[in-house]
């Protein structure tokens, strides 16, 4: 695949390639010693879109839906409602199949060994893909081996090697170059480098952003480390128990969060600085269970700003600037929060 038009664009660039719309995923579970049913709200209406040749990044605390979301995208669990875009079809839909929009769709995971099959090689693995999907044998061995060149790994080296003879870092560029082999048009990384030491991490950043612009792809790249995503990604989605809080340029929403979580989230990074460092906690008590959330706005029992308007009324997902919205009464006009900016009369 070259940096050319993909003749699999069917609606142009001007579409975004993967719609996600109202995604909810509850997990079913007995509560208590009387077996009392409640449900685990992981995903609870999350909505963004990914546009074409971009990467968009997802951030946020252990527990708040990050990866759920993008099992729920590739169709590993099935998602209770919501509808999945891509490219303007619904993803298995008569015209888009699941093995055809896995063809299109591949995904790297945090842990690199267990993500190989130990019992195949490094060839083999990356060659499994293409031959299930129709590519003769040799032709997928030869695309393995180039595959294998371009992330770095001489192939007359590694080709026979089994997983357990590299390194973290050697496993993760085989994973890329297996996510690669379909010739994908959109890859999910789901805290791809947060298994690595500093050294190799930077190493593979510089490697995704290469294949980005030699493969023409568009990335879904999941992560806690904010300075990674500062790095690779162009807009950042920050989601909170379940739910996308803000989402915009990842210049804009780093620079400048609008919403508090955000704001705790960019205050809570360490800092080189000894004039710079965190002597007062970010944030004051866990997450809330996501079986029983706040009413309301979900963060209002960790927020500064939370007024009596914030647990009685859900925040939408609103524009606060040029491609820049945030789940936040504090920034909307009318909400009835008293820092909510002025409400704009129309003449």
């Amino acid at each position: 695949m070259s940096a050319a038009i993909d003749i699999r664009d069917r609606g142009g660039p001007a579409q975004p390639l993967l719609t996600v719309d109202k995604l909810i995923k509850h997990f079913p579970i007995k509560k208590g010693l009387g077996g009392k049913k409640a449900v685990v709200r992981a995903v609870d209406g999350v909505d963004f879109e990914i546009l074409k040749g971009e990467t968009l990044g997802i951030v946020g605390e252990s527990g708040c839906g990050k990866s759920t979301t993008a099992k729920l995208i590739m169709g590993l669990i099935e998602h209770d409602s919501g509808q999945l875009l891509f490219d303007g079809e619904k993803i298995g839909s008569r015209a888009l199949p699941m093995r055809s929009f896995r063809a299109q769709t591949q995904m790297v995971f945090q842990d690199s060994y267990s993500s190989l099959n130990p019992r195949m090689t490094v060839e083999a693995s990356i060659a499994f893909g293409p031959q299930v999907h129709g590519v003769p044998k040799r032709q997928a061995i030869e695309r393995a081996r180039s595959l294998l060149a371009r992330v770095g790994l001489e192939p007359t080296r590694f080709a026979a090697r089994y997983p357990h003879e590299l390194s973290g870092g050697q496993r993760q560029r085989v994973n890329i170059a297996r996510a690669l082999a379909l010739e994908p048009r959109l890859v999910v990384l789901d805290e791809a480098v947060s298994a690595l030491d500093k050294s190799v991490e930077a190493q593979v950043l510089n490697l995704l952003l290469d294949l980005k612009q030699d493969f023409n792809l568009t990335y879904l790249f999941i992560s806690h480390d904010l300075n990674v995503v500062r790095f690779i990604c162009d807009r950042v989605a920050v989601m909170y128990l379940g739910q996308v809080v803000e989402i915009g340029p990842a210049d804009t929403v780093l620079a400048s969060p609008s919403h508090p979580y955000t704001a705790a989230l960019l205050s809570s990074m360490p800092s080189l600085d000894p004039d710079n460092r965190t002597e007062v906690a970010p944030l004051a008590g866990d997450p809330p269970n996501p079986i029983d959330p706040p009413s309301g706005c979900r963060f209002h029992p960790r927020c500064s700003l939370m007024e009596p308007v914030c647990p009685a009324n859900v925040p939408p997902l609103d524009g606060v600037g040029e491609l820049h919205r945030v789940a936040c009464l504090a920034r909307q006009p009318g909400s009835g929060h008293s820092l909510a900016p002025a409400q704009q009369v129309a003449a």
